[in-house]
């Protein structure tokens, strides 16, 4: 698998993605995975707001969030079913505001996939968009999906056998996610000014449908669950 970053201008509020994209994009070969960072597909869509008043932050980030657990450090939230920090709302690289997560990631990473792969003439393409997170007891963030497209973000060893036989009876592997973190990596998450990358040779298999629930676990059954259950807000969460 290789991954190739794409260096670009800075992305300006309410900026046409397709022709910011396609500035940088000279061709896209059969079977590659785009790869876009959430923050520029939020400038696209305008998603920023006033950083100065903690008031008004709060407020925007329990609008955002189906579930609110304050923290030492952040708010602890549940936005579309995945855990994350103050709802993804984010201060960093936003010129003194604040730059919400998009509104449907999933609906723009299908967008992307059928212009870029008509433009290009291709069968099989792939798109991720991208966002940060901590992982619980883990120091850092790493890189996650918040949509995607073209593929097939679960692989299901349920059913096969292990090197000695034993049936799989919960292994299931997350592959979009493990794409965006690896992507993540190579661009950033400082000033490098690596919003897109082109990811190459990826083990996946392409699909021109995509379950935007299959990443999803009920509360009931998660393992993280009774955290969420019984602590902080919730707006009728249940997973």
């Amino acid at each position: 698998m290789e991954i190739k970053t794409i260096k670009t201008k800075i992305f300006k509020l309410s900026e046409n993605l397709e022709d910011f994209m396609e500035h940088y994009l000279s061709s896209l070969k059969e079977g590659s995975i785009l790869v876009v960072t959430s923050k520029i597909v939020a400038l696209a869509e305008g998603r920023v707001a006033d950083g100065t008043n903690p008031l008004i932050k709060k407020k925007i980030i329990e609008a955002e969030s189906d579930f609110v657990l304050p923290t030492k450090h952040v708010y602890l939230t549940i936005k579309d079913g995945m855990v994350m920090a103050n709802a993804g709302v984010d201060e960093s690289n936003a010129d003194g505001k604040i730059i919400l997560l998009p509104r449907d990631s999933f609906k723009v990473a299908a967008r992307l996939r059928e212009y870029f792969r008509t433009k290009n003439k291709l069968n099989n393409l792939g798109v991720i968009i991208t966002d940060s997170r901590c992982l619980p007891l883990r120091a850092g963030i790493t890189g996650v999906a918040l949509g995607y497209a073209g593929f097939r973000g679960l692989k299901d060893y349920r059913g096969e056998r292990d090197i000695f036989k034993r049936p799989f009876k919960f292994s299931r592997v997350n592959v979009v996610d493990s794409l965006a973190a690896a992507a993540v990596v190579c661009m950033g998450e400082g000033n490098e000014r690596l919003p897109l990358a082109i990811i190459a040779q990826a083990p996946v298999v392409f699909s021109n449908k995509v379950d935007k629930r299959e990443l999803k676990i009920n509360i009931q059954d998660d393992m993280y669950g009774p955290i969420f259950k019984f602590s902080g807000r919730t707006k009728g969460w249940r997973g």
